[in-house]
């Protein structure tokens, strides 16, 4: 079912009703909203999904969404990471050993597929398992059957699969180092997650939701400044959500009971507030490199004049910023208490039109 018939079919209740029972999706943006109704309709089916993302985007929270509003809920939810096992185990994770089947293997065990029975295998990293497994995982996948090492006796595979990889397995096809037939049979339904710094909108509600999730765990509550959230929206997150939520963890141990300013941010997170600074100094040097000219005939008040830039400068800020003082301050480099320090002094900070 392609994306586009999906958004068009999905109710608004439906959509509702997926967000209330909880699918870890945290976020207002019109991707989260695009996720969600796609969730709701896929989740119906016992079609194959391949959860395609960078690290840390949520796959797993993808995997296990699509499980828990599937008709196998009430069965297993087994996960193995296929870059975490040797290539030599994996054959006897995913199906299982008799007794005796090669050395060490004490008693029977059963893998994976076998423990998943009536409910969803998820298979994370799949573009990092052998091309001999691929082949094994092919077979089940078109015959749905599979047997234990050592043994003779076939099993059912009755089991969804979903698999997830942060590698272009296209590119890996073309490389040789993934069966082009294999992806053919994942790729039934392609869901990508998309990276935090394409839905920025929805940091503060993910920031927040880790620290309230942090502060019912005994941590002292933080609070950010406006320009604080804004500098954390301007940052990339190479590390997606994951890397925002030890973010957030790093937080409440470090500045606990506290608000915490853009200067209280490690150096990653205020380099484009350091990159605005430097602009405008370089701005203020070519008017200090000016025709000598520009200097005032005679004695002059040297601070009054200074104070008169200080203001022209800030009045620019506020302008270029739509009059909000959080953002102001970001521009200039400024703590925001500092900034309304200034604001009050030149008798800016009462004008209506200066939000806070």
């Amino acid at each position: 079912m392609c994306v586009e018939l999906i958004e068009q079919t999905i109710s608004e209740p439906e959509r509702r009703s997926l967000s209330r029972q909880g699918c870890g999706l945290i976020g207002s943006s019109p991707v989260i909203r695009r996720m969600t109704m796609m969730l709701g309709k896929v989740a119906r089916t016992d079609s194959t999904v391949l959860i395609l993302g960078e690290s840390g985007t949520g796959k797993e929270v993808i995997a296990r969404c699509l499980h828990r509003h599937s008709p196998r809920r009430d069965g297993p939810f087994v996960a193995i990471n296929c870059g975490a096992i040797p290539s030599e185990l994996m054959e006897s994770e995913l199906f299982g050993h008799e007794k005796g089947a090669f050395t060490g293997a004490l008693a029977t065990r059963k893998g994976r597929f076998e423990l998943a029975q009536g409910g969803t295998i998820f298979l994370d990293e799949i573009g990092e398992m052998s091309p001999q497994m691929q082949v094994k995982l092919l077979r089940v996948l078109q015959e749905r059957r599979f047997e234990r090492v050592g043994g003779t006796r076939e099993f059912q595979a009755d089991v969804r699969v979903l698999a997830a990889t942060h590698r272009n397995l296209e590119e890996r096809i073309r490389a040789g180092s993934f069966r082009e037939d294999l992806y053919y049979r994942l790729n039934v339904f392609p869901f990508e997650v998309p990276p935090l710094r394409e839905r920025s909108g929805d940091i503060p509600l993910l920031l927040n939701h880790f620290l309230d999730r942090l502060e019912s765990d005994g941590y002292a509550p933080v609070t950010l400044s406006d320009a604080c959230m804004a500098a954390l929206e301007a940052y990339p997150w190479p590390g997606n959500v994951r890397e925002l939520q030890n973010f957030a963890e790093r937080l409440m141990i470090l500045h606990g009971g506290e608000q915490i300013e853009v200067g209280d941010l490690p150096a990653r997170f205020r380099s484009g507030v350091k990159d605005d600074v430097e602009n405008e100094r370089q701005s203020l040097a070519a008017i200090w490199t000016a025709p000598v000219s520009l200097l005032p005939d005679g004695p002059f008040d040297l601070k009054l004049h200074l104070e008169e830039i200080e203001k022209d400068l800030l009045l620019q800020a506020m302008v270029a910023c739509n009059q909000v003082v959080a953002h102001a301050a970001q521009r200039l480099g400024l703590r925001r208490t500092t900034l309304v320090e200034k604001l009050k002094k030149y008798a800016m900070i009462n004008l209506r039109e200066y939000s806070s």
